[in-house]
């Protein structure tokens, strides 16, 4: 009887470190997703930095007709873009010309290797956006491909 209780305490002693452990670990898990979701403390400074940028006008979306661009090693790119303008009205004028040459001196004589990865596609679509905004000024903000084809 004696050596059934000696085994009952010992058993205890095993169990209440792991209990402990187990406990432990649910107070930080439950710790840490109120720290993840109710935030870290900075939220309140936030609203402020918003206020100070200017809102984007997003206006109607003009697609151009596709071009074909010579590639590298007598490949060629099928490619069509349509401008996210500042525009608004049901009709809004833009002329593409200067976004159509912009796109055939970013992307002619490009290997196609460089294009069919994604961040060399990123990299040339970031530098195309650069230079129809510096052409455009306000009146374009973004740029989106319609079609990407190579061969």
């Amino acid at each position: 009887m004696a050596a059934k209780k000696s085994e009952a305490k010992d058993g205890e002693k095993k169990k209440s470190p792991l209990k402990l452990v187990v406990i432990l670990l649910a107070v930080l898990l439950v710790a840490g997703a109120a720290y993840m979701f109710l935030g870290r403390g900075s939220a309140a400074p936030a609203p402020a930095a918003a206020a100070v940028e200017a809102p984007v006008v997003v206006g109607a979306v003009i697609k151009l007709d596709p071009l074909f661009i010579n590639l590298k090693d007598e490949r060629f790119l099928k490619l069509g873009i349509a401008l996210q303008t500042s525009l608004m009205g049901k009709d809004p004028e833009l002329d593409g010309s200067k976004a159509l040459d912009a796109a055939i001196e970013v992307f002619s004589g490009q290997d196609i290797l460089e294009l069919s990865d994604g961040d060399g596609r990123s990299r040339l679509k970031e530098e195309l956006l650069t230079r129809i905004t510096e052409s455009y000024g306000s009146e374009v903000s973004d740029i989106y491909f319609t079609e990407f084809v190579m061969q």
